[in-house]
């Protein structure tokens, strides 16, 4: 191969852009050659112009079809993500899909044996793992330097709800937005989920009832290494996107706070004052994300593994649904009875 990934990304929302932009100005062993979806707006055309991409259609075979593709990067919605993985794999090219693989396991299971069948690489979308701040809990906790787990804690809160349109479809709060927290407690432990019990309410918005939905939820997890933890989600935190991890350990306790807007502390008479954390994800994740592109482009040019493989992308989806299944029953639920 040569000494750049030629890349075909399907779908050019919000993530999309994202990650073509970086793909474009920050990967230097990246290339951008063409850029699909079937709702491709005008934005996204003058985007990808702009960037010097001028292959951009709404049919994503202007992207398996080309041979000179090595890889594709998914950023379309959830339901097209196991379906474009078994395409991209038939025709030979590596994938970074963004999560979750699929909300349905059989289609995960489908997807992740046409990979192994085609012998390409497949990084799941899980980009807390690459901010700097988590990441250092996790080498803390991996090293040995503190013993072994008790305690893992992640807390996650948005700044603002989404549109009750994408509620509808997002397979809830446990699939769409607690997943990236299932991911941060199997990294962060270096251990299996077994058991979760999940608690959830509505306290920002009634219409998530309308669509089963909760924008408040505590899981409570028992791990095979026989630690426990607990997850904390809101769906609105009206101070900022709220963003902490800690491990408990034998010999001492590792933890992270938010990225804030600036580092200033202010101190006087009436008190002391410090900024709010970053607003929203794609300001307090945006270098994760650049380093999750690289680290991908990197595993295809040398042939090494993926940070983040279609295992990582699968049990998420397993704790998930557990949990759902533990909100629904009112009890704990093991990952065993999910998929045995």
């Amino acid at each position: 191969m040569a000494n750049k990934v030629r890349i075909g990304v399907l779908g050019a929302g919000r993530i999309g852009q994202l990650h073509i932009t970086n793909l474009v100005q920050a990967v230097p062993g990246a290339e951008v050659v063409a850029v699909a979806d079937p709702y491709l707006s005008d934005a996204a055309v003058e985007l990808c112009k702009g960037l010097g991409i001028e292959n951009v259609s709404k049919d994503p075979e202007i992207v398996f079809g080309n041979k000179d593709i090595d890889a594709v990067f998914i950023c379309s919605s959830t339901n097209t993500h196991a379906d474009f993985i078994i395409e991209a794999a038939k025709a030979g090219k590596h994938i970074f899909c963004e999560k979750p693989i699929h909300t349905d396991l059989a289609k995960i299971h489908e997807a992740l044996d046409a990979v192994e069948k085609a012998g390409v690489k497949l990084q799941v979308g899980f980009v807390r793992r690459f901010d700097h701040n988590h990441k250092k809990v996790r080498d803390v906790v991996a090293s040995g330097r503190l013993g072994a787990p008790h305690i893992v804690k992640v807390c996650s809160r948005d700044p603002e709800g989404p549109p009750m349109s994408y509620v509808e479809v997002s397979g809830g709060i446990f699939l769409d937005m607690m997943i990236h927290d299932f991911d941060m407690v199997r990294y962060l432990s270096g251990s299996e989920v077994t058991e979760v019990t999940a608690y959830g309410t509505v306290k920002t918005d009634p219409d998530y009832a309308k669509y089963g939905d909760v924008d408040t939820a505590i899981v409570m997890l028992k791990f095979a290494n026989g630690a426990i933890g607990v997850i904390d989600n809101s769906r609105v935190a009206n101070y900022g996107y709220d963003q902490r991890t800690e491990v408990h350990c034998d010999k001492g306790c590792v933890q992270v706070s938010n990225d804030l807007d600036n580092q200033a502390m202010i101190s006087t008479r009436e008190g002391v004052e410090i900024a709010k954390p970053t607003w929203f994800f794609l300001e307090r994740y945006n270098d994760a994300f650049i380093t999750e592109e690289k680290d991908f482009v990197d595993a295809i040019l040398n042939d090494t593994e993926v940070p983040v493989t279609g295992h990582d992308g699968l049990m998420p989806v397993i704790i998930a649904m557990a949990a759902g299944k533990s909100l629904k029953e009112g009890r704990p639920v093991k990952l065993s009875e999910i998929e045995g």
